[in-house]
């Protein structure tokens, strides 16, 4: 059964430059189609997160830059310039419906350092939780090719892994995955679904079809790649049209890549099996507030052992030094020390900062 759009609980859309920016300019009338869309799933109680190029397109316009591939340089500088226009525009188009946008601008680098990672999953998080759309694209200003994605679509399958999406949507100039190009092979076939990435999967992918989008079908797979072992269902779509949305919910033709879990069974299997760091034993009512679904706050440690820095993996002990949980931590060691058995409300006066309440969020823990 492959899964309904309308009935997404939490849904990242990526947005091609090709559908955003044209020759003339912003496409204002599509962009206005898609937040109607977009204000009609939140409606719905979908979150929705948009992962949206265009910036260096909209910004070369501005600047006036020739045609063709840019210097690093120029490519940032455009980027710096249409990212203002760029937000703007989704904070216009959305307004009319009472929907606040948030801005967020990332790195690989904020998503392969655990740190950087818990920092971008609790603000995402927070942002949705207080009912805005992010809209999320890759830092192009400050990025080097050693932390770039290289392309929004692997960005947004990571933020869908990030914030826990149950679906993911690629908004693209093709309507799904072929067996061939069918721009060049007409005997080429359209696959609606797909079960396992296979090597022969791997083989169809092409490359870039528009002048205005870096990503091709390539990086779309290693994107379903990323987004399925997350549990996160992830479809292709031809976006052009207007309201593309209630276009792919109403039933047109997409490719679906199916996840095989879940998106938290799939977040505790990978907290699961890292190697711990460190070791943090609790007392009886804090043994029992965790088994019954609830965080780990500093007042129920006991003892804290081990070297390990926030976002590393531990072990959590019970009173009897059996191994209860493992999850990843919001504090240094020497910071877990510190406020262990104290009152949450008390961290700030023990640091001299307003920490978090919980060392370990229960969706940052496995039992």
């Amino acid at each position: 059964m492959t899964p309904d759009l309308a009935r997404a609980q939490r849904l990242v859309v990526k947005i091609g430059s090709a559908l955003l920016v044209d020759a003339q300019g912003l496409r204002a009338e599509w962009l206005r189609a898609l937040c109607d869309d977009v204000a009609a799933a939140r409606a719905r109680g979908t979150d929705v997160v948009l992962v949206s190029s265009g910036a260096i397109a909209l910004g070369r316009k501005v600047l006036d830059l020739p045609a063709g591939p840019l210097r690093v340089e120029q490519s940032q500088a455009a980027a710096a310039v249409g990212q203002i226009r760029l937000a703007r525009a989704y904070e216009e188009a959305l307004a009319p419906h009472g929907v606040k946008t948030a801005q967020l601008l990332l790195t690989l680098d904020d998503s392969t350092d655990r740190r950087r990672y818990l920092n971008s999953r609790a603000t995402m998080q927070t942002l949705l939780a207080l009912g805005t759309v992010p809209i999320v694209n890759e830092n192009d200003t400050v990025a080097t090719d050693e932390i770039r994605f290289g392309d929004n679509d692997r960005l947004a399958a990571q933020i869908a892994v990030t914030c826990g999406a149950d679906q993911l949507l690629l908004l693209s100039d093709v309507d799904g995955l072929y067996t061939a190009n069918p721009k060049t092979d007409p005997a080429a076939r359209h696959l609606p679904v797909i079960q396992q990435i296979t090597p022969d999967i791997e083989a169809m992918g092409g490359d870039p079809i528009s002048g205005l989008s870096k990503g091709g079908m390539k990086t779309k797979l290693m994107a379903a790649r990323t987004a399925v072992a997350g549990g996160c269902a992830m479809a292709i779509a031809e976006g052009s049209v207007l309201n593309p949305l209630t276009a792919v919910a109403s039933g047109s033709r997409v490719s679906w890549f199916l996840p095989d879990t879940d998106p938290q069974a799939a977040r505790k299997r990978w907290i699961a099996a890292m190697k711990p760091k460190g070791e943090i034993s609790v007392d009886a009512g804090a043994a029992d507030a965790l088994r019954h679904g609830k965080s780990l706050l500093p007042a129920g440690i006991t003892s804290v052992a081990g070297r390990f820095g926030r976002g590393d993996p531990v072990a959590v002990l019970d009173a009897k030094g059996a191994r209860l949980a493992a999850g990843l931590v919001r504090y240094s060691a020497t910071e877990a020390r510190a406020i262990a058995g104290h009152r949450s409300d008390e961290i700030e006066t023990i640091l001299g900062y307003p920490g978090r309440a919980a060392l370990i969020h229960r969706d940052d823990m496995v039992m």
